[in-house]
């Protein structure tokens, strides 16, 4: 990677701050996964920050890059939904969640459900000044639900999210069109670099080797590891006695204490 690249800095405001990024910044402060990122993906991860009004630092944006993998650039909710909000010509949202309640499919404003309501879907509604329909989207729960813990613990909340956030890109392209969330792009944030390589690792070296063992030696070490019974009785009550012993001078040694205290 040049040194260009690395060191050369590019300074925007987002909210009346300096922002100020380098490629070395990035690729080693703001980059997730296993792998190393290439100039372009650096260069376009600075573009897009700069020209969305992002700050990296406030873990608004970063990047994710995995073996066998282009890197994929991620926006945070919290920023996707606060740019949406300030934009001039929004005028409201309606989101919720779509079950299978008995015969029936429902959609529910919210992520209120009842005990026996399947899950199926999300969606949303965002409505904008001077136009005469809202923008709606309806997604179904299996093409983002990959397993992951935060999906698995509140999977009612993290779809009508989801159905929220692609609805306000589509009323808003100029503003949301190139910024994605990590749940829209399935990216398992749990995932640790190293366990990942740990577990490859594994994987290919697991019984690369085989170990011949004969049976004459592994009854050998069974003998030698098991003492006779009588050894051990022996042993056991040799044992026993010493600690009768021991607590027998521990007694003999208190009432010994007590006859010398000068208050007897």
């Amino acid at each position: 990677m040049s040194s260009e690249i690395l060191n050369k800095p590019v300074v925007y405001e987002v909210n009346g701050q300096e922002v100020k990024l380098t490629g070395g910044m990035v690729k080693n402060y703001l980059t997730r996964g296993n792998d190393t990122v290439s100039e372009q993906e650096i260069v376009m991860f600075i573009n897009l920050c700069k020209y969305q009004k992002l700050n990296p630092f406030l873990n608004e944006a970063y990047l994710v890059k995995f073996k066998g993998a282009p890197a994929q650039l991620i926006t945070s909710k919290e920023a996707y939904m606060k740019r949406a909000f300030d934009h001039p010509k929004f005028d409201g949202i309606r989101a919720g969640i779509i079950v299978q309640r008995g015969e029936e499919t429902l959609e529910l404003e919210g992520s209120f459900s009842l005990p026996g309501d399947q899950l199926l879907g999300g969606w949303a509604e965002v409505y904008v000044k001077d136009k005469k329909y809202p923008y709606i989207t309806k997604i179904n729960i299996d093409e983002f639900n990959k397993g992951q813990a935060t999906w698995k613990a509140m999977p009612k909340t993290m779809i009508r999210k989801t159905a929220l956030v692609q609805a306000l890109r589509e009323a808003f392209p100029d503003n949301l069109g190139a910024m994605y969330t990590d749940d829209e792009q399935g990216i398992v944030k749990e995932t640790n670099s190293v366990e990942v390589e740990v577990a490859e690792e594994i994987q290919q070296n697991a019984n690369s080797q085989v170990i011949d063992i004969e049976e004459d030696e592994i009854t050998e070490e069974n003998n030698q590891k098991q003492p006779r019974k009588d050894e051990s009785q022996r042993t056991a009550a040799g044992s026993q006695n010493r600690n009768q012993g021991q607590h027998n001078a521990g007694k003999q040694q208190s009432v010994k204490d007590l006859y010398e205290d000068p208050g007897f």
